[in-house]
Formats: structure tokens, sequence, C-alpha cells
């Protein structure tokens, strides 16, 4: 079993390789359009209204309406993990007129955002506490993040079809979401909530499957085949997964979203003989009018 807040056990430049690919396409996966909609469902539970908004990894999140909407006052800025030059000029995102270009974490600023989204980012990247530790710097004291991301029974039907045919797993591991839970409370931010929900999925047939779930991603896992798969191997892969079909004859898989929200408060501090602080800390704590005890 992983230790909770390890990086998970991926190859990251797999990973690297999978989301350059993503970002390719000409729209986001529909999956993670829907996980949006439901996400931005959930924000009239949160009474803070945010002046500045943050879409993480803004060409794969599909949300940038939903947050419009949602918050029409705000300034939106979407964050992408390359600048637009890195992508095929021909395949970039069609900006609207007077769109700002997508910043690079590498512009980020301490406490730039009161609201820092992350819709089905989570999964794709190696080290979930890390990227925990760069949202918590990069919300202000006040703020909140909400995230969503895949859990560990997503493709479980998957997993026990390639398990009984003694073939490595489809798929990198998932994190479970009361590790995730703990990992936001280590990264500094308070007062997590997390929580689940199943999505299945139904294709037509077993090449339709494949098609999407490409789009969604590939296998990271350190422990893949090595080499690439046989055009016969892929026809057995098509032929048993007509044994996923349900009574309709459609093959289907399920999907674990799970959906986090963490609040980042003022810093208590105890003082010392001596202490040290980082600035943006002291400003944070100057801004809330607390003073350190």
């Amino acid at each position: 079993m992983p230790t909770p807040g390890a990086p998970r056990d991926v190859d990251p430049t797999a990973l690297k390789h999978r989301l350059r690919v993503a970002y390719r396409a000409p729209q986001p996966p529909w999956l993670h359009a829907e996980v949006a909609r439901r996400m931005a469902e959930r924000l009239p539970l949160i009474r803070i209204a945010p002046t500045r908004v943050l879409d993480w990894h803004a060409r794969q999140s599909g949300s940038r309406e939903l947050l419009r909407t949602a918050y029409p006052q705000a300034e939106l800025t979407a964050l992408d993990p390359w600048p637009p030059a890195a992508v095929p000029s021909r395949r970039w995102w069609a900006l609207p007129p007077k769109e700002p270009v997508p910043i690079t974490p590498q512009q980020l600023s301490p406490g730039q955002a009161d609201l820092l989204w992350a819709n089905m980012v989570l999964h794709q990247l190696a080290d979930p506490l890390a990227l925990f530790k760069q949202w918590h710097r990069t919300v202000a004291v006040g703020g909140f993040l909400m995230f969503s991301t895949l859990g560990p029974g997503t493709l479980v039907e998957l997993t026990a079809l390639y398990r009984q045919r003694g073939w490595p797993s489809p798929h990198a591991p998932f994190v479970d979401m009361h590790d995730l839970g703990d990992m936001l409370l280590e990264a500094g931010f308070a007062d997590p909530v997390m929580d689940q929900e199943t999505v299945r999925l139904t294709w037509p047939d077993g090449q339709a499957l494949l098609t999407e779930l490409r789009s969604l991603g590939g296998n990271t896992s350190l422990r893949r085949p090595a080499g690439l798969n046989t055009p016969r191997w892929r026809e057995t892969l098509l032929t048993a997964l007509a044994d996923l079909a349900g009574a309709d004859g459609r093959p289907g898989l399920s999907f674990e979203i799970v959906h986090g929200h963490a609040f980042r408060t003022a810093p208590r501090v105890r003082l010392a003989a001596e202490t040290t602080l980082p600035l943006e800390d002291l400003r944070s704590m100057a801004r809330a009018g607390r003073r350190p005890r």
C-alpha cells in the first residue's frame, strides 16, 4: 500500500507526454465538462464571493463559462502548464477576441487567487502533496480551493478484466479521497471537505470505449508493459471488452469522481525569542487584522 503523501507510483515522463497529447485536442473530454458542471453546482454552498478566480489547467478544465456565470464580476485567470507557443498553433485553443492568454505556473505570485479551481487535474500529476502546497501558496488568506479528480473506484471493471487474463494494470493507481484530505491539512489548508460519486459510462462497442479512454489519458504506471502491444493483442482486448456489456449490449465502465474543497485561513504564529515568517504571511496577517501570539 502506498504511503499517504508520497508521490504516486507513476512514470512522470509518461504523465507529461499524455498531458501534452491531451492539450492538442480541440476541446476538453466530455467527462471533464460534465464534472465541471457538477462542481459548479456546489459553489452556492460557499458563502465567499471571490474577486479573483484562477482556473488551473484551464484548457482541459472545460469550466470557463461556468465560472463566468457563477462570478460575473470576478477577474478570471486561466493557467496552463505551457505557454501557447509550446502547443502547435493550428490546434491551439481559439481564444475569443480580447481574451487574455493563459499564464503559466512560473508566472504565479503568492496569494494570487481568492478561488483556485482545479477540475480533473490532480490525477494527471505525479505528486499530489507538492501540488497542494503550491496551491496553498497561490490561494489568498480567506480564499478557498475547489478541485475534482479520479479516485480508486475508477475503471474497476477494466482492472478486473486485465487481472483475470494475467495482464499488467491498465492504469496508474489513483489516490483515495481520505489520503487527499490528510494531504490538504499537511499542505496548510483548513476545514477540508471530501466526498465522491460514481459515474458510469457506456459505449456502443469496445472500439468507442477505447477511443474515449485515450482522450482521458493513458497508462502511465511504472509497471506497464515496456513495449508496444501487437494488433493481435488489440483484437483480444476488443473481444474481452464485450464481457463488460450489460443487457443492452453496451460495454460500460465506472469512474469515481472525488470532489474536494478547503480554505486558506490566516496563519497562527506563537512568538518565540526569535520568530521567522514569510513576508506574504505577515502581509496576510496584517490584512486579516491578526497579531502573532
